[in-house]
């Protein structure tokens, strides 16, 4: 059977016409919606404040140990300033951690709202330190008894305070840790009070 010649232009065919046929026949896309000439492919356009934020917080970035150092330590410096403030105004978010919550600061209101023995030690202490130094004998007995005085009462008003701050403690907070509050309560009572931190919010006599 005799054989059919084959088209010599089938031979010779190009083949990148072959190749670019199929890129020619590619979707084309008509969508009308521009894309931002500076936004990377396929992420949106990011907002200016995030754009802001984050360059903020690149420069702000320390970039050696010296920075970090410097950073920390103003960091530190801010810290102790906030925590200054809340102790002359009682912000409960930076007082120190003995300091906080409502336990303590009931205790610390209980203290302040009443008159202590214990906070007029030093006023009492000068006293009787003048009267001691004085060549006297009688003086001297007199300052020895006053010492004797201010410290029995000094210790039976703090055993009288500590047992009705635990009861008023166990009344308002039946359900919560009061572990170290009464004696938080009576090292506030041994300090003046103008010399408190916090400073107290209360008046004497005002009921907490």
């Amino acid at each position: 059977m005799p054989l059919e010649p084959v088209p010599l232009g089938f031979v010779f065919r190009s083949r990148a016409k072959e190749e670019k046929a199929p890129a020619d026949k590619a979707p084309v896309n008509f969508s009308k919606q521009p894309r931002d000439p500076q936004a990377p492919k396929g992420r949106p356009t990011p907002k200016r404040s995030e754009a802001q934020s984050q360059r903020r917080s690149v420069a702000h970035t320390p970039t050696t140990r010296k920075d970090a150092a410097k950073r920390q330590r103003e960091e530190r410096r801010q810290a102790l300033e906030r925590q200054r403030q809340a102790l002359a105004g009682g912000d409960e978010r930076y007082l120190p951690v003995r300091d906080k919550g409502p336990v303590r600061k009931f205790a610390r209101d209980w203290v302040d709202s009443r008159f202590n023995v214990a906070e007029f030690f030093l006023p009492l202490a000068v006293v009787i330190l003048v009267l001691s130094v004085v060549r006297v004998p009688s003086i001297q007995a007199l300052a020895l008894w006053l010492w004797l005085v201010v410290i029995v009462l000094i210790v039976l008003d703090a055993a009288v305070s500590g047992f009705r701050l635990k009861k008023r403690l166990a009344e308002r907070f039946p359900d919560v840790n009061r572990r170290g509050a009464v004696a938080y309560g009576l090292m506030r009572s041994l300090q003046m009070r103008r010399l408190r931190l916090p400073k107290p919010q209360v008046k004497r006599g005002e009921r907490p």
